[in-house]
This record gives C-alpha cells, structure tokens and sequence, in this order.
C-alpha cells in the first residue's frame, strides 16, 4: 500500500501539535534541506555558466553597462541580454 501524501495543511496541524523546541527544530531541518536543494539546483547552472564564461560565451561589461543593460531587458521592447548565450 503506497504512503498517503500529506496535504500543506496536514503538516501544518501536525507541526502545531510539536512542542516548541520540536518545532524549533523541525524549521532548522527543513532550512538545511531547503538549502541543500537550492545547491543542488543551482550548482549545475553555476559550471554551465562557468564552462560558457571560459570558451568565450560572455563578455566582461562595467557596472555601469551591466546596469543600462537590465534596465533595456526590463523595458517593453526588452532586447535579448549581451552577456551570455547571444
């Protein structure tokens, strides 16, 4: 028989009725592994950009330029970014 999925509301019930030092504890749990997901997400995307950077993928650009840049993106006829990938 497969485990049944708890709804967020279930966990949230259940997490009510831990004391608060379980509940202290449970939130620092769940910060670890948050992070840890977060890492392993963003690690592949961090050696991509990396490998992208070193076979001339990207340029160096001022903050300035940088700056100027984001705010084109960020404008209704938002051009593609010059940095990476173009």
């Amino acid at each position: 028989m497969p485990d049944k999925m708890l709804t967020f509301a279930e966990v949230l019930e259940a997490a009510d009725k831990l004391s608060l030092d379980d509940q202290e504890a449970l939130t620092e749990v769940l910060q670890k592994r948050v992070a840890e997901r977060r890492r392993q997400v963003l690690t592949p995307r961090a050696r991509e950009a990396q490998q992208e950077y070193q076979t001339g993928g990207c340029r160096s650009v001022s903050p300035g330029e940088l700056v100027s840049e984001i705010l084109q993106w960020h404008s209704p006829r938002a051009p593609s970014m010059a940095f990476c990938g173009d």
